[in-house]
Parts: C-alpha cells; sequence; structure tokens
C-alpha cells in the first residue's frame, strides 16, 4: 500500500470515528430529552393524580364548588408559574370574585384581571355583569403601588356544572410567553374531572331528590326545603299553596317573606335553627284565612360517629283551621252537654226531694203522676244523650257493627210513622208515607239501625216545620240509568221538595228513602256541614227542644255502614228534604 492509499484510509477511519461519536452523541442527547420529557409527563401526571385524590380526600360528596375550586387552585404553584390565580363563581346574590396573589401586584393588575374575568363570564353566558355585582376576595401576597407591572400572560377556563357555566378559572402573570398547551391541557383536565365528578354526584342527588320530592309532595303539611344559604330545595305543592304561588316555576325564600307579610319570619327562624341547632314550633298563625302551626327544624349529617354538620333547614306548615273548628264545636259541644244534662237532673232532683219530702200520702194522685211523668222523660233525654255519644264513639271506633238481613222497609216506615204521629199531632202537622209501587218485597238492611236514621229525620223534621205543614216519608225503587225525576212520579202524591237529578246519575240500583218536611229550609252553605259531629244549625226548632247535634252524625255513619249514602237537598222558604240511599247489590 503507497503512502498516498494509507492517507486516505485514515483519514476515512477518522471521520467515520468522528461521525459515530456525534451520532452516538445525538442519540444520547435525544434520549435524555426523551427521558426528560417523559419524567416531566409522569410529573405532570403525578400531580394531577395527586389533585384529584386531594379532592376525593377533602370534599368527599359535597357539591360545593367554591371549595373543590380553593383546592385545586391552592395547589397550582407545584407546577405552572404565576403571579395571580383567581375565580369568579356565581351565586344567587352576587358574583364572588377570589385572587390569590403568589407575587406582590400593583392594584390596576387586579382590577384588569377582574374587569376581563366580568368579560368572559358575560360572554359565556350571554348576559351583562358590572362591578357592582361583584364580591371581591384578595389573598396572598400584598398590593403594592410602585409595581406597575401590567398582566402579559393570562388564560381562563371556564367552570362547567352539568353542562352549565357556573363560573370562570383564571391564571395570570407579569411576564409574558409564560403558559404553553401542556400547563393549560393539564389544568383543563383537572377541572373537567372534578366537573365530572359533581355533575355525576349531582345526578345522584337529583334522582335522590326526585324520589324524596314525590314523598313530599303527597303530603298534606307543607314542607320547605333549604340549605345553609336559604336556598329553596324542596317546596311541595301544599307549601306553594299556602303562599298563593302554585304556578310560579321557580320560587326563592323572598317568594315566602313577601307573601307571609310579616306574620312570620321564615328567614330569621332557619337562621336561628341552622346557626344555633335548635327546632322552633310557633303559636297559631292566620295566613291567607287558614291556620298554620309552623315549624322549623335544622337539617343535620353525619361527618363522623361522634360528629354532625347542619346542611340546611326544614319549615313544616301544619294547617289547624279544622283541628281548631273541632276544638271550637267540641268546646260548645261540652257546654251544650252539660246543660242538657244539668237541666233534666236539676227537675229530677227537685221532684224527688218534693216527693221525699211530702211522701205519697200528701200529694194529689194527679199531681204525683205528672212529677213521675217528668221524671221519666228529663231521665229518658237524658238516656238518649248518652245512647247518641256512645253511637258515635261506636262509630269513631269502627266498632259499630251493621247486620242486613232480608226485611220489607215498608214495614220500618209504618212502624216509625205510628210512632211518631201523635208527636205530629200534637204539633199540628200532617205526617204520611209514600210508597213507590216498584219497591221490591225484601231489602237487605239492618232494620233496628234503619228505624234509629228514621227516628232523627222525622223528630227533625217534626221539631223544624212550620204549623200546619206535612211531613212525606217516602221511599222508591232507583233503576241504574233511570231519572229520578221520573221515579219520584210514581209516588202517590208529589213532594215538597224534590230529589237533585245530578245526585243520581251512575247510581246504581237502590233504594232511596226521604223525609220531606215543609220547614223553612236551609242555605246551601250551611247543608254542607250538617252531618258533622256536634253541628246544630242556627235554626231555632218550632218546638223549643234542641238536640245533641249528633244524630246526623250517627246517621251518616249507620248508613255508610249499608255501603250507602246520605243528603239533603232545601229551598228556603220551601222546605228540607233529607234522603239516603242504599244499594240492593
Amino acid at each position: 500500500m503507497d503512502s498516498s492509499t494509507f492517507t486516505i484510509l485514515s483519514f476515512f477511519l477518522a471521520f467515520g470515528g468522528i461521525s459515530a461519536s456525534i451520532y452516538f452523541l445525538w442519540k444520547d442527547n435525544q434520549a435524555k430529552k426523551a427521558l426528560a420529557k417523559r419524567e416531566e409527563d409522569i410529573s405532570r401526571r403525578m400531580y394531577e393524580l395527586a389533585i384529584l385524590k386531594e379532592l376525593g380526600d377533602r370534599i368527599g360528596y359535597s357539591l360545593d364548588v367554591q371549595q373543590i375550586i380553593d383546592i385545586i387552585t391552592s395547589s397550582l404553584h407545584q407546577f405552572i408559574e404565576y403571579s395571580a390565580v383567581s375565580y369568579m363563581l356565581l351565586s344567587p346574590e352576587k358574583l364572588i370574585f377570589k385572587m390569590h396573589l403568589e407575587r406582590s401586584v400593583h392594584q390596576k393588575f387586579v382590577n384588569d384581571i377582574r374587569d376581563r374575568m366580568l368579560g368572559s363570564l358575560s360572554a359565556l353566558l350571554d348576559r351583562e355583569f358590572n362591578k357592582k355585582d361583584v364580591q371581591e376576595i384578595i389573598s396572598g401576597a400584598i398590593i403594592i403601588e410602585e409595581l406597575d407591572e401590567p398582566v402579559r400572560s393570562f388564560f381562563n377556563i371556564p367552570l362547567v356544572i352539568d353542562e352549565k357555566v357556573v363560573g370562570v378559572l383564571t391564571v395570570a402573570d407579569t411576564k409574558a410567553g409564560l403558559y404553553k398547551e401542556e400547563e393549560m391541557t393539564i389544568l383543563y383536565k383537572i377541572i373537567q374531572q372534578a366537573s365530572k365528578a359533581v355533575t355525576s354526584l349531582q345526578g345522584v342527588v337529583k334522582t335522590e331528590q326526585a324520589k324524596v320530592n314525590a314523598m313530599v309532595e303527597s303530603m298534606a303539611d307543607g314542607v320547605v326545603m333549604t340549605d345553609t344559604d336559604y336556598r329553596i330545595l324542596v317546596a311541595n305543592p301544599s307549601a306553594r299553596s299556602v303562599i298563593g304561588v302554585q304556578n310560579k316555576k321557580d320560587i326563592t325564600i323572598f317568594d315566602f317573606i313577601d307573601n307571609l307579610q310579616g306574620k312570620f319570619d321564615m328567614r330569621g327562624q332557619l337562621e336561628e335553627s341552622v346557626k344555633l341547632n335548635k327546632s322552633f314550633k310557633s303559636d297559631e298563625v292566620l295566613i291567607r284565612d287558614k291556620f298554620y302551626r309552623i315549624f322549623v327544624f335544622p337539617v343535620s349529617a353525619n361527618i363522623n360517629a361522634l360528629e354532625k354538620n347542619v346542611v340546611g333547614g326544614v319549615v313544616i306548615f301544619h294547617d289547624v283551621t279544622a283541628e281548631r273548628a273541632i276544638e271550637e264545636i267540641r268546646e260548645q259541644f261540652t257546654s251544650m252537654v252539660v246543660h242538657e244534662l244539668r237541666t233534666p237532673l236539676s227537675g229530677i232532683n227537685k221532684i224527688s226531694e218534693l216527693l221525699r219530702q211530702e211522701g205519697p200520702e200528701k200529694i194529689d194522685r194527679k199531681d204525683y203522676d205528672h212529677y213521675i211523668q217528668l221524671i221519666w222523660s228529663d231521665s229518658s233525654s237524658m238516656l238518649d244523650l248518652v245512647n247518641d255519644i256512645l253511637d258515635v264513639s261506636k262509630l269513631e271506633a269502627g266498632k259499630f257493627e251493621v247486620k242486613k238481613e232480608p226485611k220489607d222497609i215498608k214495614q220500618a216506615i209504618a212502624n216509625r210513622l205510628e210512632f211518631f204521629k201523635p208527636s205530629a199531632d200534637d204539633a199540628k202537622l200532617k205526617i204520611i208515607a209514600l210508597y213507590d209501587p216498584e219497591l221490591p218485597p225484601q231489602v237487605p238492611i239492618d232494620e233496628s239501625s234503619i228505624k234509629q236514621v228514621l227516628n232523627n229525620l222525622i223528630s227533625n223534621a217534626i221539631k223544624f216545620s212550620l204549623t200546619g205543614g206535612t211531613i212525606d216519608i217516602f221511599a222508591l225503587h232507583h233503576k241504574a240509568g233511570s231519572k229520578i225525576t221520573d221515579e219520584l212520579a210514581r209516588l202517590p202524591d208529589k213532594l215538597t221538595v224534590k230529589l237533585p237529578e245530578d245526585k243520581f246519575v251512575n247510581l246504581a240500583d237502590s233504594i232511596v228513602v226521604g223525609v220531606s218536611d215543609t220547614s223553612a229550609g236551609i242555605s246551601e252553605s250551611a247543608t254542607k256541614e250538617l252531618f258533622t259531629k256536634f253541628k246544630q244549625l242556627g235554626n231555632k226548632p218550632k218546638t223549643g227542644q234542641k238536640g245533641s247535634g249528633l244524630g246526623l252524625a250517627i246517621a251518616k255513619g249507620i248508613v255508610e255502614g249499608h255501603g250507602g249514602s246520605i243528603g239533603v237537598w232545601s229551598e228556603l222558604g220551601v222546605g228540607s228534604n233529607f234522603y239516603f240511599v242504599l244499594p240492593l247489590s
């Protein structure tokens, strides 16, 4: 090999060695870059997992978006540089603007960030906001007026829960060109994961809330549930009815405050209940012509086995109008019973004392018989009162037994007519029975209890009918699909007061029995309460006798025990027709 060939070969060998060294150096550099990128990615991923774990550990099942964003922003400095991190959230009353300063900045910097975020939120929600709507909270480093550095790096992330924008998160710095796609991507992912978690939890809450709402909506009491900020979570139809906003879609605490008109401080009682964790019960409150007793309770959730946290409040409007009316009626009844018992007892006591002092031999036989008759009459009236009270007690306890047997309804009516004819004659009233020729020979009834119903209706007719009037006791066979007017025409005589046609539409085969009188009549409003316990009309009986107010309630219980119904149709100045229907099936 000559020297020139050796030189060329040596050159190529040397060049190859340099090239190989450069290649391996490049490969090593690439590997280091890949390793650094991998480590950076792992670091970012670890940060992402750490943040998500911290969110899970610290908030659990919280739906407090502000708390979640606070956790995220408090640890952002671990992977991203910024002068300030801030968020702006929608709340029922204000926009919450919270900024944490990592380094001191000028006030203009803060104002610029706030204005940019207001603009972003206005654009996202297509709604105008201004500075008056903002509640501002600044933490971290202090504001130094001498630092006149503007915002040079800035990006916004929308905060979306259940497909609704609830705010924006902003990272900003005085340095330019800081934020790259990687930083923004990881922050987007964290926000998105937190949003998904809250949205998912809200879905569960909505499902459970729908179940609760279904139960609450069926309650007769008005129920209102609020959170600790007194936002209404549940208001059932009864609660809406209390304040007269049945058709309003979304109601707030202010709807209750306005419509309660100062009669009940709902906001104040809720605040006291929630803050002091104690319940409250009001006296009777008159709201829109009804009386309510209002209860306020705190709602607590278990933090652990030993500690509870108040998460809201419940207001219950319990309608006591009916209870109040019943109590008034009961007091009137008690007064009436005392009076009804005192008068005959006083008479019996005086007559007994007279008989004891004088002795039978000193009293004229006629007077003696009269005294005995008075004792019998007074004791009978007391016994009737006691029996009425016992019957009502049996009806309420479900112990009033109806034993049906096939009986001739005409015989039961004839028996009562004969019994009451002397009383009708004394009152100068004509009393007659009218029978439908198509009446079946036998009807399934408890004869003794049906006679008790007739006793009440006939005695009332005698008490209230005008002198010289007529009392008609009638019975007819009503057939399904027939008009009651046509069936009344089959009676041998016309009734003073007919029956209402609409009450007998779609009625099955049945027997209709009634007592039509020539009283002064009863107003429509009064007829609605006639069959209520202890309820008596203001009308003064013509005979001066007044009953216990239990007779019609007992009659109603007996008829309903037969599977039937009882009613009244009255015309002022003409008379009244009390009737009851007994099914034949």
